[in-house]
């Protein structure tokens, strides 16, 4: 029989975090909003444990995994590589395409990584329950799940466009015991602004973070948790690319190109920096593909300068793209892409030239996800269809080149939530939700002016 997937065993599981800011050469300073100085430890615990603060300035080259937080990932981890043999005879094309399949887990995709990690994080300093925002419902699904494994209450503001457009995730939520609540609200100050100003607002991700902070502040006996975006979060999420090294091993095979959905960032660097940090050791060239939706072109349209992470101001001020923290994206299915801005080691990556961005539009792929589907019989997360665009479009490349690459992609979860944007799909109703410049210079318009790089 021909090798189709790679597994690892328990003892596989790493036993560190990889920091990507050592393998940038460091983020730029968080400054305070009104200050414009370097933010100071005692400001960024207002909003996380002190473990997590440490670990988001750290250069250290990785961290250590507490222990109950490595049991725990034992449930679902290691995941498996699997090699797509059935896509590359449907593409007739002499690429090998993997790819690294995170929907083992129990909420259907990468999140509880870092969840788990910044529950127990929270319970170590005195927390009793999270909240969080969440776009598509999966990282609001890993807070609820980790809050239940942990014993903990957890709250959840969910974009109103997916709270509407995805009833299964929110049940998920109630199921592991979470209060699900739709983004804009009446529950906080930041909500009740936003649909003063616009009563049918669709919601975005900035405004969802804004109520979030709110309640935490509110609430001090909530731990306030993140999804994506920040370094020690995408340093959880490392454990997807030092397992996919080892399977490759098992494999003997070395990608030449990974391919990731770029929304937050965590999942993109979680798959794609271990494979950097070998290459920037003296490892083999390889390039890194960071693949956004044109809807939220963060990486290929935004600016790089220091900007909120959430559409109040509430937060620091972070040197990163973005598309302005007044950003409201198209109400594209991938809810989990729809960010302005993009994780700093990301940003700081592609700015550098370490990694690549395109933009892909939404009909081509969910085009792709059904190929996907039926070739593999995964039926993907709308996020993860990006990454397989960018993934069928290189092994097109290599077809039209006769060059026969290695092609890993990251499947971030599966996509059993989300069919009822494949049924539009299929029935020829899906837009393709195209970008207005007015609505692109709404939200650049917002980034703090001067615009500080």
């Amino acid at each position: 029989m021909d090798n189709i997937k790679y597994e690892l065993t328990e003892s596989d599981i790493p036993h560190t975090w990889y920091n990507p800011a050592y393998d940038v050469g460091g983020i730029a300073p968080i400054l305070d909003a009104a200050t414009r100085e370097p933010v100071s430890r005692e400001a960024l615990a207002r909003s996380m444990p002190p473990a997590l603060v440490e670990q988001e300035l750290s250069l250290e080259p990785e961290f250590e995994i507490p222990e109950p937080v490595r049991q725990l990932y034992a449930q679902w981890r290691s995941t498996p590589l699997f090699r797509a043999r059935r896509l590359e005879k449907a593409l007739d094309t002499p690429a090998r395409i993997y790819y690294k399949f995170e929907g083992v887990a129990p909420t259907g995709s990468f999140k509880p990584n870092t969840a788990l990690a910044q529950a127990h994080y929270n319970k170590l300093a005195g927390k009793t329950g999270l909240v969080g925002e969440t776009g598509a419902g999966q990282w609001g699904s890993a807070v609820a799940l980790a809050g239940a494994l942990f014993d903990m209450k957890t709250k959840v503001f969910m974009v109103r466009v997916s709270f509407e457009q995805k009833p299964y995730r929110r049940t998920l939520m109630e199921t592991y015991g979470s209060v699900c609540t739709a983004s804009p609200s009446t529950e906080t100050e930041s909500g009740l602004a936003v649909l003063a100003e616009r009563p049918d607002h669709p919601g975005s991700l900035g405004v969802a973070k804004s109520e979030a902070l709110q309640f935490a502040f509110a609430n001090p006996e909530y731990g306030y948790t993140r999804g994506s975006g920040l370094n020690h979060v995408c340093a959880h999420q490392s454990v997807i690319g030092q397992e996919a090294v080892k399977q490759f091993e098992l494999a003997d095979d070395y990608p030449d190109i990974v391919v990731g959905a770029a929304g937050g960032g965590s999942n993109l660097a979680g798959l794609a920096f271990p494979f950097l940090r070998k290459k920037l050791a003296g490892g083999r060239d390889i390039r890194l593909i960071a693949v956004e939706p044109a809807a939220c072109p963060t990486l290929t349209r935004g600016r790089i300068a220091y900007d909120h992470a959430d559409s109040a101001g509430l937060t620091p001020l972070f040197r990163m793209h973005t598309l302005g923290h007044k950003f409201i994206p198209p109400a594209v299915h991938a809810g989990g892409l729809r960010a302005h801005n993009i994780a700093q080691v990301v940003s700081r990556a592609v700015e550098d030239g370490l990694m690549e961005a395109v933009a892909v539009r939404q009909n081509d792929c969910f085009e792709a996800g059904v190929l996907f589907a039926r070739a593999e019989g995964i039926v993907p997360a709308p996020e993860s269809t990006h990454a397989i665009r960018g993934a069928v479009n290189e092994a097109l490349r290599c077809k039209e080149e006769g060059v026969g690459k290695t092609i890993l992609l990251g499947l971030s979860g599966h996509g059993d939530f989300d069919l009822v944007a494949y049924q539009k799909y299929l029935a020829g109703t899906l837009s393709d939700d195209a970008l207005s410049d007015q609505a692109l210079q709404d939200g650049l318009d917002s980034i703090p002016s001067p615009v500080l790089v």
